[in-house]
């Protein structure tokens, strides 16, 4: 059975149209995009895992390849594709395409760190770009982690949106670290127009 499913051409979407000829008769079909909530402490590809858990234990698609990352130990959506137009336009910052955390953080931040996070950080590898940063409740449909993270009893913990048009290897959490705010869990829920839309951990679908 093709891993394909076959879907009506919206000449509107981002997504390319592939030609399959079976026969006699010319098959239109889009190429793939698979939103999928990557679980705690899986990583981020297919094969090399040494022991640990990959994106194989979960999409059962073949040929298709993330675009973009999210580290082992966040969670929440990653896109994957078959499209290496798609793939670079997520991807590369370069199109600054928003992508939307939720983090945990030690402390409830103050008005100063909140315009820290939103005018740019120094890092090491220079100043963050300009972003999103708001205090928001704790997420009552958001699952629970397993394993759990670590609580403090004297350090109580706030909740962060934070949408980034950047990249760069563990931002989030250096980001929050600098502000003096470290990140407890950090769940990426939206990839520009695309988000979660209720998948679980572990859970994958076709997306438009």
């Amino acid at each position: 059975m093709d891993t394909r499913e076959r879907r009506e051409i919206n000449l509107g979407s981002v997504l390319s149209v592939r030609r399959v000829r079976r026969g006699e008769s010319l098959v239109l079909w889009t190429n793939l995009l698979i939103a999928f909530n990557k679980p705690f402490n899986v990583l981020c590809q297919f094969t090399g895992g040494a022991g640990r858990r990959t994106l194989a234990d979960f999409v059962t698609v073949k040929d298709v390849y993330p675009a973009g990352r999210l580290d082992y130990d966040s969670e929440g959506l990653l896109l994957l594709t078959d499209d290496g137009t798609l793939q670079r336009r997520i991807a590369d910052p370069r199109h600054r395409t928003k992508k939307t955390y939720l983090a945990q953080i030690e402390r409830t931040p103050d008005a100063a760190a909140l315009a820290l996070l939103r005018r740019g950080v120094k890092l090491r590898d220079g100043v963050t770009a300009p972003a999103g940063a708001r205090l928001v409740g704790e997420p009552d449909w958001l699952w629970p982690r397993e394993p759990p993270i670590r609580y403090r009893r004297n350090v109580p913990a706030a909740w962060l949106e934070i949408t980034l048009t950047e990249g760069r290897n563990r931002q989030v959490r250096r980001m929050t670290a600098a502000a003096g705010h470290p990140t407890l869990r950090l769940v990426r829920v939206a990839i520009g127009a695309w988000s979660l839309d209720g998948l679980k951990p572990g859970e994958w679908e076709l997306r438009r």
